[in-house]
Formats: C-alpha cells, structure tokens, sequence
C-alpha cells in the first residue's frame, strides 16, 4: 500500500504552557456545548418538544458548527488569527445567555445556533496552534487538546443535573462566567503562541532544509480522506445516539430519575477523555492505522450487547464502548493532516466540522426514528455502526503502522 509520513517538526520539544491553556479553553467551550443537550430533558418538557424537534436543536447547533469551519480553516492557513478563538467565545456568550431566557423554540434554536458558530471558530485556530505546539509528538498533543474537549463535554451533563435541574433553566446564565474565564485565557494563550511561533520560525529560518517528502497522488488522498470521513460517520452516529437521548434511554427502559440519567450520562462522556489521550499517546508509538482499525471496530462487540444489558452492565459497556472509540478521532484526524500537510487549519476545520455535522444529522435521524419505532428499537439498530470500522483496512498505511 501506499505510505504517508508525518511531517516534520518546527521544534523537537512540544510546548507544555500553551498546550494545557489549549486543553482549559477546550475544556470550557465544550462544557458550555455539553449543556445543550444536557438540559433537553428539561426544555422537552418546558416547551412540549417531540424527539424530533429535539432532534433539530442538535442538527441546528451542529450543522452551524460545522459548515463555517472548513471556510475558517482555510482562511487561516493563508493568515494565522490566534486571536480569533476569543471572537468565537463571544458567539458562544450571546448563545449561552439567549438559552437561559429563550421565550420559544425558535429562540432555543438561535441560541444553539450562536453556540455552534463560536465552537467553529474556536476549533480551526485552536487546533493549528496544538499541532505547532507539539514537538513532533503530535499524538500527544492533540491527546492533550481533546482531553478538554472530552472533559468539558462531560461535566456539562454532571452541572445540568446539580445545577440546573434543581434550579431551572434560567441558571444556564450562570455559565457566563465560564466563557469569560475562557476568553481571558484564549488571550493569554495567543499572545504565548505568537512568540513561540516566532522562534521557531527563526530556528527554522537558520536550519538546513530537509529533503522534500513526495507527495501522494490526488486520486489516493480524496480515497482516502472519503474512508476517513465514512469512519468518523459511524463513530459519530453512534455517539448521537448517546448524546442526544441516552438519558431518554435509561428513563425509557430502566425508570431511573433525570438526575441520576445525567450521572449515567457523565460516565460515559468522562471515559471519552481518557480514551482521546490514550489513543494520541498509542498512535504515537504503534501509527495511526492500527489505532484507527481497533477504535471503531473494536467496540463492536460491545455495542452489540448493550441493548440486552441490565442497567449494571448497561453503564459498564457504555464506559467501555466510548473509552475505545473516543481515541480515533486524534488518529483520524492526524492521519488526515498528514495526507495535506499544508492544509492543516482547513484539514482541522473541515473534521471538526463533521465531526459535528455528521452527528447533528444522525441526531436528527435518530430523533424520528425514535418517534416513529421507539427509542429501545433505536439502540438496536446503532448496535451494528461500528462494523463499518472494517473500512479502514482501504486506508493506505502510514510508515508508522
């Protein structure tokens, strides 16, 4: 098979300040993302929502923090903007406060769709910023950064569930704190970032050029990053099933109380930062290509007992399931940035992006499916999304597998 290397980096020792200021500010943006769906169960019945409208407050968040990221990306691989994060915290702001006093579904869908456009901002930038602060150990690096991610994503269901279940959907507006905090350290971290990129610039300008790596055919690279997307499709989908209406699930089947459904809910988010670390630090040592064949379709298995599990081994296949397809996305996502090494800000952009938009769109699917067949049915049939990992035996091998 055709091999893709890794490409060079500008410093041999990864800048640990700014990476971990990366992780905080990811960690924050994605809490704030996480109480999106972590208070459906309370806006449901607030507003008399069916699964479908509900449904549509996911794709809406998503597809708008999908669809700009490619273009920021782009636009920032021309002309870094590190200061750009604190813009897209500013939509995050606006959309954080218009969830706490919307008057109507309308008004909730806006505010979602301000929360997505700060978080397609935020992920383009910040992702190129983590990959030059790596030092050649990229794995780790965007481990670290998605460690936030995943982290904040978690705690969103575990503040819902003691902070705005018992105090009603106006408390959300106390999370502005969250965001400004945010923004002073997106500040702090591009201001560290522009003199780091300084000197390397200059210890690059003063080094001896490199042999010049070959670049892949185009006809390999859009297969592959066409496999790429179909994987990161199957993962995603199945998370929606959890994001979005694991808590209906568990209520559904079990009759546990909401907060406890967020507890349930938080476990499974919380495993996901363990696994993204553990998969950036293993695609390291082991290549991108293993790491990818065992994340999605390793969880198979598990996936496929989940929906005969008692509530027990319900919670214990879930933490399991995530904990092994959460450490794909590190290696997808750099596998991806190896395949167009000069497109590192669009390449983030663009996967991020699908990240969300693809499962906006299955958390919409889902949604009336559910309405139609049963949210049990549901879990059934999301079961089987991880055979579609048996795809990545198409992807070319990187020198590292």
């Amino acid at each position: 098979m055709t091999a893709i290397s890794p490409t060079l980096p500008l410093s041999h020792r990864a800048a640990m300040p700014v990476l971990v200021a990366l992780s905080v500010t990811h960690l924050l943006n994605d809490m704030i993302q996480s109480l999106i769906p972590a208070i459906y169960p309370i806006i449901k019945s607030a507003y008399a929502l069916d699964f479908g409208q509900i449904g549509m407050i996911t794709l809406t968040f998503q597809i708008t923090a999908s669809l700009f990221q490619p273009l920021v990306g782009h636009v920032t691989d021309r002309r870094p903007m590190p200061y750009s994060m604190v813009v897209g915290m500013g939509f995050t702001l606006v959309g954080l406060i218009g969830l706490s006093f919307a008057a109507s579904y309308v008004h909730l869908l806006l505010a979602a769709g301000c929360v997505g456009l700060g978080s397609s901002i935020f992920h383009p930038e910040a992702t190129r910023m983590a990959r030059n602060a790596s030092g050649g150990r990229q794995g780790l690096a965007q481990g670290i950064f998605q460690v936030g991610g995943q982290t904040g994503g978690a705690l969103g269901p575990l503040l819902a569930a003691f902070i705005i279940v018992p105090r009603g959907q106006a408390s959300i507006a106390w999370f502005s704190a969250a965001a400004m905090l945010a923004m002073v350290l997106m500040v702090w971290t591009a201001r560290r970032f522009a003199e780091m990129r300084s000197a390397q610039l200059k210890a690059a300008a003063g080094a001896p050029q490199g042999e010049a790596r070959p670049e892949l055919p185009r006809a390999t690279v859009i297969g592959a990053m066409a496999l790429l997307i179909i994987l990161l499709f199957s993962k995603n989908a199945y998370n929606a099933s959890f994001t979005s209406f694991y808590t209906f699930f568990l209520i559904d089947r079990f009759g546990v109380s909401v907060q406890f459904s967020q507890i349930m809910l938080f476990l499974f988010l919380v495993s996901a930062a363990i696994g993204a670390l553990a998969g950036g630090i293993v695609g390291d040592r082991i290549g991108r290509h293993r790491v990818i064949w065992f994340s999605i379709l390793g969880a198979l298995p598990f996936a496929l007992m989940l929906p005969y599990a008692n509530l027990l081994w319900t919670g214990v296949l879930t933490i399991l399931i995530n904990l092994i397809m959460s450490s794909a996305f590190a290696s997808i996502l750099i596998y991806a940035m190896d395949l167009a090494p000069r497109r590192v800000g669009m390449i983030g952009g663009l996967f991020y992006g699908l990240s969300f938009g693809l499962g906006g769109l299955a958390a919409a699917i889902l949604g009336q499916l559910a309405d139609r067949i049963g949210i049990d049915a549901v879990y059934h049939l999301c079961s089987f999304l991880p055979a579609m990992g048996l795809l990545a035996w198409f992807l070319p091998k990187s020198r590292q597998a």
